[in-house]
């Protein structure tokens, strides 16, 4: 495998996966990957009228659980057991969990994933639940939806042949964040990744634009669903108003940036726009719904552009929001930081720029140029996120199903738990928001832990397939001086080329 093989499989993919075969040429190999359909076949199924149901299940088992409290005797112990457990439902419907997985501490791990006793997700060394404690409540059915759904996803990232296009698919459902800390996205992630985001990776960026902002997933997250037109009859009879949110982070963090210049009224008169856009959870299919009885009337100006009313005129907004020149640059600049540098040469912004310029926002025309940019070929100059690091290791490693980690659990330690990002500008894509020095002692137990997988194999074999060319000599030396498989296994996947890429 030379240099440019290796490269190609870090930075536009997600790391080779054994010794599968590398690409003799290589930026033939990354640009088939953008050419038919995605291959990828979740295992989960995703869909929205899967994740609606879900969220109606859970709203059912909490109106049966609030009708016991009301119902049940009044004896202090029956109203305590009541409440907790309508607020445990609550809870698994709402919060994720993020407790430390057993890898994260050091000690021998079993095949499963899980210390010996350890419950998946639970701490090194916490022993297992006595038989005679009160059991926990079963997870919500939005809970188990997610985490299908998650790990269905995490798995295709380990065995996809088109490891380029499946980074594109991780970049865009950051770019466009819904995050389940809104208790009603945890079941919808998976089909607004499935729905909105994979099918238009190579396609426009106005098309995917309109497909995300119709999710249920996104007009839940941020709120549209309930969004009225303070002048609307719905809102004329039920004194109710705008939301801003979507039409705020729609053009801060979507599409045109506050370099665009636009103004609050501007963001204001988007709001009214898009009041209307909701959810219907009961309809045959569920899913978007665009209720007229909710939309102001009028016909807003966005921009200095006046647009229609009704549904025609958010369609149109979105249009020409997607493709406004700040949109392409905005666009190019997290492309390029992606791809090429946290901190990026302008003139490598300035040519994916100009490619969604003359292509109305072709994304498989602007993923095609980043594998020009001779700058996206130099080693080194990114940092792996969580996510991309556990991913990596695990294609590293080629692990059989049986001997998986945890990866939600795993992935929650290191600070990067599962479509669980903090706020809508979604997870950082710079090396100094990752390697805090905490940060990096997290990543050091967790290869520790997760190293004792290695087995009967051959940790500097395993690096040569991993890194090729990369592998430095230091890292190399210390790996031939390690006492035990593990310990160089360790030393692999916290050297400074295996945690950049």
């Amino acid at each position: 495998m030379d240099m440019q093989a290796a490269q190609a499989l870090v930075r536009f993919g997600l790391g080779r996966r054994g010794t599968e075969p590398a690409p003799t040429d290589p930026a033939h190999w990354l640009a088939a990957q953008l050419q038919g359909p995605d291959p990828a076949r979740i295992a989960s199924a995703p869909s929205t009228a899967r994740g609606l149901a879900a969220l109606l299940e859970d709203r059912a088992r909490r109106r049966t659980a609030k009708l016991a409290v009301a119902t049940a005797p009044m004896t202090p112990a029956a109203t305590t057991a009541n409440t907790l457990t309508a607020n445990s439902m609550t809870a698994n419907t709402m919060t994720p969990n993020t407790r430390a997985p057993a890898e994260m501490t050091p000690g021998p791990a079993s095949s499963n994933g899980a210390s010996n006793g350890t419950p998946e997700g639970a701490p090194a060394g916490a022993a297992a639940r006595p038989a005679t404690q009160t059991p926990r409540p079963p997870i919500s059915a939005s809970r188990a939806v997610f985490e299908a759904d998650a790990r269905a996803e995490l798995d295709n990232a380990l065995i996809t042949p088109t490891p380029f296009r499946e980074r594109l698919v991780w970049f865009w459902t950051n770019h466009f964040t819904v995050s389940i800390r809104q208790g009603g996205c945890q079941p919808l992630v998976g089909a607004f990744i499935e729905e909105a985001i994979r099918p238009n990776v190579t396609g426009r960026f106005e098309t995917m634009l309109l497909a995300v902002m119709r999710h249920p997933a996104m007009l839940l997250y941020l709120q549209n669903a309930e969004s009225v037109g303070p002048d609307s009859p719905a809102g004329l009879r039920g004194h109710r108003g705008l939301n801003e949110n979507l039409a705020r982070e729609c053009m801060e963090l979507h599409t045109v940036s506050p370099a665009a210049g636009y103004t609050q009224a501007d963001v204001t008169n988007f709001a009214r726009i898009l009041t209307g856009w909701s959810v219907d959870l009961r309809g045959d299919p569920p899913g978007f719904l665009f209720r007229r009885q909710a939309h102001e009337p009028g016909t807003p100006v966005l921009m200095g552009r006046t647009f229609p009313p009704d549904e025609a005129g958010g369609e149109a907004a979105l249009r020409f929001l997607a493709n406004h020149p700040s949109t392409h640059r905005f666009l190019a600049t997290k492309l390029a930081r992606q791809f090429v540098a946290d901190d990026p040469p302008a003139d490598a912004v300035r040519q994916i720029e100009g490619v969604l310029r003359d292509t109305r926002g072709d994304l498989g025309a602007a993923a095609a140029a980043l594998i020009t940019l001779p700058a996206a070929w130099q080693p080194g100059t990114k940092f792996k996120t969580p996510q991309e690091l556990v991913v990596s290791s695990l294609r590293a490693m080629s692990l059989d199903a049986n001997a998986m980690p945890p990866l939600l659990g795993v992935l929650g330690g290191l600070g990067q738990p599962v479509w669980n990002a903090p706020a809508p500008n979604g997870w950082s894509d710079r090396a100094a928001d990752w390697a805090a020095p905490e940060a990096m002692m997290r990543r050091v137990d967790w290869a520790y832990g997760f190293s004792g997988r290695i087995g009967e194999r051959d940790p500097i074999e395993l690096a040569d397939a991993a890194l090729g060319p990369q592998l430095s000599d230091a890292t190399l030396t210390a790996m031939r001086h390690a006492g035990a498989r593990r310990d160089a296994m360790t030393l692999l996947l916290t050297s400074p080329e295996f945690q950049r890429r």
